[in-house]
This record gives C-alpha cells, sequence and structure tokens, in this order.
C-alpha cells in the first residue's frame, strides 16, 4: 500500500510553491493529501482535500469574516487553531504515514500547529524562512524537521528547486527506513540528566538495563522536562527516576531551560512511581554572559560553555524549590520518595579528591533545600539522605535500589 503524506499550507500565496513540492513527493509514487490554510482563496493547480473554510470554521471563524476583518494576527490565530483540529482528526481517520508544508514567519506558525500534537516518529517537515533561528516557538515539544528555505517562499527558482527537492528526499527517506523493533524490556522508564549529573544517571541507567527496564533519559533543558512530561501522561513510562530536576531553578530564578510550572506534576497525577532528587538545583542557566540580567549582576557564575553560563543559586532560592517540591510531592497519587545527596547536587557542587572546593560547593545552600522539603513535606513520604555527592557511585547505587523498590510496590 503507497504511504499516505498531508501537505498543509497557503494554497493562495504559494500556489506554485506547492505544486512544485506536490509533484515531487507524487513521482516517488507517494499518496498526497492536501490541507489548504490560505485565507483569500484557494488554487486550482492541483486538487485539494480539505479546503480553507472548514480551517476556519475548526478554528471558530469563517473565511468571510476573516477576509472582512483584515486582521491578519486575528486571521492566523483562527487557522493555526482550526488546523490543529482539521490534522487532528484527518490522523484519526486516514493514519496518514507523514505531514509537510512551508511558509514565512505567519505560514510556519499555521503549517506548525498542525503538527505539534501528532505521535513522536511521524515524520514531520517545515521548510520555513525562520528555520535558522529560534525555532521554539514552532516546534515546542514535538519532533518537527525544520529545513531553512534560504530564499523567501516567493517563485521557483534554482535555489528552491533545491531545497525542496531535498525535503521531500528526507521525507521519502523517513517514510521507507526500517521500522525500529519494539523493545522487550518489561517496563519503560523515564530519567532526567544534565551535563553535572552524567556519571549518576549513566551507571542508573546501565544498572535498570541490566535489570530488563528500558530507560528514556532526558536533558533537562526545558523542553527535555516538558517532554517527559508528556509521555507521563500519556502513559509512555511506568515510572519517572527524576534525578535531575534543575528546570526549577530557571523556573524560579528566570533561566533559560524553564520547563514552566507543571514540572514534576505528571507522575504524581498519573500514579506512577516517581524518585526525586534535587540534581543540579545548584544551578539557574543563562545563555551568554551579556544576556544575564542586570539584578544578578553581583551574583557567582561558571561559564559552562561559550553559550551557556551557570549561576549559583542561594540558600534563599534553594529554600523555596524545596517548598515547592513538598506540595508537588504532597498531591502525588503513586509512590513518591526523595533521595538527596549531603555532598553536594552536581560536579560544581561538590569537593574533589584533594578535599578542594569546587565554584558551586555551598552546604548552606544545599541544607537551605532539605530544610524548605521537609517543613512542608507529608510525614509518610519518604527522604532518604545519601553521605556522598550526586556522582557518587554510592548515590547511583541507592538510587536504583530505592527505584526498583518504588517499582515493586
Amino acid at each position: 500500500m503507497a504511504n499516505k503524506v498531508v501537505v498543509v499550507g497557503a494554497f493562495d500565496t504559494k500556489g506554485a510553491e506547492y505544486k512544485f513540492l506536490i509533484d515531487l513527493i507524487q513521482s516517488q509514487g507517494i499518496q498526497v493529501i492536501t490541507v489548504n490554510t490560505g485565507v483569500m482563496a484557494s488554487t486550482d493547480l492541483f486538487p485539494v482535500n480539505v479546503e480553507a473554510n472548514a480551517v476556519a470554521a475548526a478554528g471558530g471563524s469563517d473565511l468571510d469574516s476573516l477576509r472582512k476583518a483584515n486582521d491578519r494576527g486575528q486571521a492566523i490565530t483562527v487557522m493555526s487553531q482550526g488546523v490543529a483540529k482539521v490534522i487532528k482528526e484527518l490522523y484519526d481517520k486516514e493514519k496518514f504515514d507523514g505531514i509537510i508544508g512551508m511558509g514565512g514567519t505567519a505560514g510556519t506558525n499555521v503549517v506548525t500547529s498542525a503538527m505539534q500534537f501528532l505521535p513522536y516518529g511521524l515524520p514531520k517537515i517545515c521548510i520555513s524562512t525562520v528555520a535558522s533561528g529560534d525555532v521554539s516557538p514552532y516546534v515546542g515539544i514535538s519532533d518537527i524537521i525544520m529545513i531553512p528555505s534560504l530564499t523567501d517562499i516567493a517563485g521557483i527558482n534554482p535555489l528552491s528547486m533545491s531545497i525542496l527537492s531535498n525535503a521531500v528526499g528526507a521525507l521519502t527517506g523517513m517514510l521507507n527506513a526500517p521500522a525500529a523493533e519494539a523493545s522487550t524490556a518489561k517496563r519503560t522508564v523515564a530519567a532526567s540528566m544534565f551535563g553535572n549529573t552524567t556519571p549518576c544517571i549513566d551507571a542508573c541507567r546501565k544498572a535498570l538495563n541490566e535489570k530488563g527496564y528500558e530507560v528514556l533519559v532526558f536533558h533537562a533543558t526545558g523542553t527535555g522536562g516538558k517532554t517527559m512530561e508528556k509521555l507521563v501522561e500519556e502513559g509512555v513510562v511506568q515510572g519517572v527516576l527524576d534525578i535531575t530536576t534543575t528546570e526549577w531553578a530557571d523556573t524560579l530564578c528566570g533561566g533559560v531551560f524553564d520547563a514552566g510550572p507543571t514540572r514534576l506534576d505528571a507522575a504524581g497525577k498519573a500514579g506512577v512511581p516517581h524518585l526525586i532528587s534535587p540534581g543540579c538545583i545548584d544551578m539557574c542557566n543563562f545563555g551568554h554572559i551579556d544576556t544575564i540580567p542586570a539584578h544578578y549582576k553581583d551574583r557567582l557564575f561558571y561559564k559552562w560553555n561559550p553559550q551557556v553560563t551557570l549561576m549559583r543559586t542561594t540558600p534563599e532560592e534553594n529554600r523555596k524549590i524545596g517548598e515547592i517540591f513538598a506540595e508537588k510531592a504532597n498531591k502525588a497519587k503513586g509512590k513518591v520518595a526523595f533521595i538527596i545527596p549531603l555532598q553536594g547536587y552536581s560536579m560544581l557542587d561538590s569537593r574533589n579528591g584533594k578535599n578542594e572546593a569546587q565554584v558551586f560547593w555551598n552546604p548552606d545552600a544545599d541544607r537551605a533545600f532539605i530544610e524548605g522539603l521537609t517543613s512542608k513535606l507529608r510525614s509518610n513520604i519518604k527522604v532518604e539522605l545519601v553521605d556522598a555527592n550526586i556522582n557518587d557511585p554510592k548515590f547511583s547505587a541507592r538510587a536504583v535500589e530505592m527505584f526498583l523498590e518504588l517499582m515493586e510496590e
């Protein structure tokens, strides 16, 4: 059976460009389903399966109203909301195999709105004029592939032909790639990691793999935490080894790796076992040193790489994080516990082999987290203190033991 691909976008202003794209796709023997999001008109260059009026209706309006209002922002909002619903319904009905679209800033917003909530692993490609910039508003926590259009999407020329051909090649390659074999692990668990907790998570992952568990490791960069929470909500994982909770430091202090106020919620709501540790809450993440807010100018910083600057959190901030963690854990429907390393929460918050303090070593700040946590936590939630740094094998071994105990319960 031939693969089916959805082609979505503004066919009123980009008709010729979409015809070229569609012809390329169909030349590969792929069936195309077209969805028009152009407010002003349609196209007669190729058949359209879902017209813009259906998209506008799904977004709570109609084309006549959008045209009369002549408000581009409103139109983009309506069509973005509408196309997300239309594509979701189309996927439920057709179970198509991939989706592709293109656009400038507005078109990219609409096209990616259609893609963000489709299943992980389904090929999603957006050719965009903004693909070389910050694409987080368009990609979110999805697995959309953004391809820079280089030129504006305005006409077919040798350069645009090359870019569109490459995009179709990428799409075709993904459609023809062998399906991944299903895991034989008895359970799948999620784990959170950062560069500063890598030794710990590597040891935990190896130990859990040996016990027959599949471990999905998420980089605690904001989107990583959000993605992990979403997969927990969707029932993909059966337990969470939340060693690296640094994203809450960014949420509290305004850092760039903010995962939002719902971080730590999903496991509790789903009732899955949740082991929590304050990994890397000793640091808040910013970009280049020049991007740090002026009110933090007198704080302690560490240049992790040219684009990442770390700021040491204070006792007051750590105490607040502890209180927040307690509030989250108190609401949990399932088993939850805390494991806390008394010799530091990261590589930088540690002492080396010569007992020399590293740059973020601050026992008072670490102790403040424990005080904040225990002051608010339900008495029946276990808190275990381990006299080791978070990356010490002693800590990772005990973390695995505690996590397995929660899973068995």
